[in-house]
């Protein structure tokens, strides 16, 4: 049965700019009797599309076509008749363009990974979060986190949108809270596949924006964009394989460990720019310059949760990402560690 009147697809892809990317969307109009019913949410039904690249600094002007290539459609909760369409940036020739990430990622469905993303709301055009009092700061931190009530937070019906948003559409956030300054909020996501993972935050990032913007209020992703004594904001990163979950004994673990603290520099040329303006070894952070992990340790680099140091089987929390880090670029160097790893120990087998 093909659907019989005509709806909305919303391209969504990652522009050129550096050192991170911004989000770029345009609409296109599905005509009615063009598609099959059940292909509504199949990548593949869904054409390429050209845009300017010349304008998203992906392309010359005197040749500016760059391709779209969707790869994940959900519903879109925020208009009706509508979809999103999350696309790869491609060159006229077919080959992924120089900015695509996503391209770039060794695809690997055994690794998840739970993005704890930190934001800022400000007013549009405003200089302070949301909350701040004009020519002045508000209380210090210490009743913001978790915090309830005017005095404690700001922002809530912009963040249950986003919320009710993500459910609605079927991503896999977990859940949501305010953070340790005034103006600052953290959702969480889980994302199983080094490919997927990034996809679902692109797509739950694209909906805060969208959310905000219905408000007059603009994302903050700055990793300090506070300076004092005031916390940063991150993208902590949980993440595990199978032998993590289902196995693991501290050797496997300290083997991370060792290729983690080796390829501490890598990791954190990946993690967002102005980092080291947030990873200072202050207000739960380690030091950029330093490697460090611990127990239950929100000073440390690597996290090892409770339930993880008790047993040597579960996930590991890596704290260094900053909020504006790529995913598609955290989830690369990842399992390009985990390569590693997994040479320098004995291959895992799992009883059937």
């Amino acid at each position: 049965m093909k659907i019989d009147r005509p709806f909305k697809a919303e391209y969504i892809w990652l522009d050129g700019y550096q050192p991170e990317p911004n989000l770029r969307s345009k609409t296109k109009i599905i005509a009615s009797g063009t598609m099959e019913l059940h292909e509504r949410f199949q990548p593949d039904a869904y054409p390429s599309w050209s845009f300017d690249g010349s304008s998203t600094q992906q392309a010359d002007g005197h040749f500016s076509d760059c391709l779209l290539t969707p790869i994940r459609v959900v519903p879109d909760p925020l208009r009706d008749d509508s979809v999103l369409v999350l696309c790869e940036v491609l060159l006229p020739s077919g080959e992924p363009h120089p900015s695509n990430t996503r391209s770039e990622i060794e695809d690997d469905e055994d690794m998840w990974f739970g993005f704890e993303q930190e934001y800022v709301l400000y007013p549009a055009g405003g200089e302070k979060p949301l909350g701040f009092p004009t020519g002045g700061y508000p209380e210090g931190q210490g009743k913001y986190y978790c915090g309830v009530g005017a005095e404690a937070v700001v922002g809530r019906d912009i963040v249950e949108a986003h919320l009710d948003a993500c459910m609605a559409c079927g991503l896999n956030v977990t859940g949501i809270n305010a953070e340790v300054m005034l103006g600052q909020w953290e959702f969480q996501l889980l994302g199983k596949g080094t490919k997927n993972a990034g996809d679902e935050l692109w797509l739950a990032r694209y909906l805060l924006y969208r959310v905000a913007e219905k408000h007059s209020v603009k994302v903050e992703l700055h990793p300090k964009p506070v300076k004092g004594d005031w916390n940063g904001s991150g993208m902590h990163c949980n993440f595990s394989n199978t032998r993590m979950r289902e196995k693991g004994d501290k050797s496997y673990f300290d083997t991370i460990f060792k290729v983690l603290a080796k390829n501490h520099d890598l990791h954190i040329q990946h993690y967002g720019s102005s980092n080291d303006e947030r990873l200072t070894g202050k207000h739960e952070t380690s030091p950029i310059t330093e490697f460090t992990y611990g127990v239950s340790d929100r000073g440390c680099s690597i996290r090892i949760p409770l339930s993880t140091g008790e047993t040597w089987t579960g996930y590991l929390e890596d704290r260094r990402p900053a909020s504006n880090a790529d995913p598609y670029k955290i989830a690369k160097v990842m399992k390009q560690s985990f390569v590693e790893v997994d040479q320098a120990v004995a291959p895992l087998v799992i009883a059937q």
